[in-house]
């Protein structure tokens, strides 16, 4: 029996469509210019490279290569981290096929010190209901030899032991 023929009470029959499975694959092939380069080589020394505007002062993090505010190219190279503040921040309790992370665990928004705009990042070694805004945290970096110029260089973040950060701190990253 067709949809139609069901008058449009879809799936009234057959129950709720609760997963479909659909091939679709996109491959992108990217080249990372100065910018881009820098901060990926920087992974492989366990830094976080950003870069600072000549105009505005804002260090971006991963650096672009030019101020998305101000239209100028940046090239002073900012060392960023290892520590940082946890801007906002989700809990996880939805599983998925092929997942390698027990539920619940927790994505944030950290923002590193010395940087201007927060990334999101996966926050281990605390339980996900004692995570909060303000958490100070510190980078787990895979072992030297298993890094890459690549983001999976980085484990995780994991509490520094410092006291949380005071809201001011962050409130304009949010």
């Amino acid at each position: 029996m067709s949809a139609a023929d069901r008058g449009g009470t879809f799936g009234a029959e057959l129950g709720p469509v609760t997963m479909i499975d659909t091939p679709l694959r996109l491959e992108y092939h990217v080249t990372a210019g100065r910018a881009q380069t820098r901060y990926l080589l920087g992974m492989i020394d366990g830094k976080f490279l950003g870069e600072r505007c000549p105009k505005c002062e804002r260090v971006y993090l991963p650096p672009r290569g030019s101020c998305p505010t101000d239209g100028v190219p940046t090239a002073e190279v900012v060392e960023c981290g290892p520590g940082g503040t946890v801007t906002t921040f989700c809990i996880v309790n939805v599983p998925f096929r092929g997942q390698a992370i027990q539920i619940p665990y927790v994505c944030a928004q950290v923002l590193l010190d010395n940087a201007d705009i927060s990334f999101m990042a996966l926050i281990q070694e605390i339980p996900a209901d004692e995570v909060r805004m303000g958490l100070r945290v510190e980078a787990v970096w895979n072992p030297a030899e298993e890094r890459s110029p690549s983001l999976e260089s980085l484990k995780w973040f994991r509490p520094s032991g410092e006291p949380d950060a005071a809201y001011e701190s962050f409130e304009e990253h949010l």
